[in-house]
Formats: structure tokens, sequence, C-alpha cells
């Protein structure tokens, strides 16, 4: 599969911190004007809080926390610096078995530790369709793998769009498919997550 690199309009300097985001199509703007995605938001918030950070978009629609791990290899580029790792979403569509998906996510922090690259990992919870049993286990891999590997942690990519305590609220910040945010949906995000990625760029400098 190829991949598409967009970068954010920065020219690299010396003292630029560089931060990939391996994701899927919330990572990829998936249904927006290139400008209105999730990586482009964020670098033009980035920039109005006087970090110098360039973004690799390393976000492919539909992919898995397996597909992240068969390239993060070739995404941990040498000029890399820190690394948002926002996966699972298509594990939970296909129902995939929650240890799969850790054990994925694994061999991706591994690979980033490896390179020594800093991590903001991006939880994500299950719905209870899936039963107790599941949702437990799956909800449980986020935060353990933070503390394991000693990572940033957010705990949801949408928190962002619940912040005021009303789910059903949330409803108009999507699009019409119910999954994938809008313009104005990602922009809530990226105010929240924000300040994570900004934790990742000191972390990167230290």
């Amino acid at each position: 599969m190829s991949v598409l690199f967009i970068c954010c309009g920065f020219v690299a300097t010396a003292e630029q911190v560089v931060i990939a985001a391996l994701g899927d199509s919330l990572t990829q703007g998936y249904g927006l004007p290139e400008q209105d995605g999730f990586v482009p938001q964020l670098g033009r918030w980035l920039q109005e809080q006087g970090a110098d950070v360039r973004l690799i978009n390393a976000g492919v629609s539909g992919d898995t926390t397996a597909g992240g791990a068969a390239r993060v290899d070739w995404t941990l580029t040498p000029d890399v610096d820190g690394m948002i790792v926002a996966l699972g979403g298509n594990d939970l569509l296909r129902g995939i078995d929650p240890a799969v998906s850790r054990a994925n996510l694994e061999a991706i922090l591994e690979a980033a530790g490896a390179s020594d690259v800093d991590v903001l990992l991006v939880g994500m919870q299950a719905p209870g369709n899936y039963g107790a049993g599941y949702k437990e286990a799956f909800d449980a891999v986020y935060p353990e793998l933070a503390q394991q590997f000693k990572t940033g942690y957010a705990a949801s990519f949408f928190d962002g769009l619940t912040a005021e305590g009303d789910p059903d609220a949330a409803r108009k910040y999507m699009q019409p498919d119910g999954i994938h945010p809008n313009a104005d949906g990602v922009a809530l995000i990226v105010k929240n997550l924000g300040p994570y990625v900004l934790e990742l760029v000191t972390a990167t400098q230290r």
C-alpha cells in the first residue's frame, strides 16, 4: 500500500520538531478538504501557540492497529522526533480481539522506543455491543500501554466533542456518517488534544 505523507506547509529548520501522526481516517482527514483535516488544523493550532513543529500526516483511511504496526518502521524516518499514535477505531468496527490490538500497539511503541522517538498515545473506548468483557479488555489497553512504555496519554480522540457533558450535542460536529468529525468537530478535537501534543513537543526537546 502506498501512503502519501503530507506536511503542513512548514519549512524545516534545525530547531524544528518533527512529529508524525500515525493513524487512520480520523488522522488522515476523511471527508474533509485538506486544510480542514486533523493534521493541518493541529499544525495551525501549534503555530498559534508559538511551537515550531512540522507535522507529517501518516494517517491511512481504514487502517487498523495491524496496519500501523506494519508501516511504523518506515514512518519513523531519521528526522522524526515524536509520534502521535491514534489507532484502534477500525479494530473496534471489525470486532478484533483486544489482545491482538494490544500486541500491535506494543509493536508500534517498541519501534518508537528503538528509534528514540517520544510518543503521545491516544486512547479509544469500545462500545457496549461486544459485551462487558470485551469492553473492559479493550478499554484497558491504552492506559496500561501508556504506563508500561511511559508515553504521553490522551484518553480519547473524541473527548473534545463531549467536553460539555452532553454526548448528544456531539452529533452536530459529525459528518453524516456519524463516525468522522466535520471541520468544526476537528477544531474542538484539536483544542482538546493540542496541549497533549505540546507536552510531546517538550518531551522531544529534553
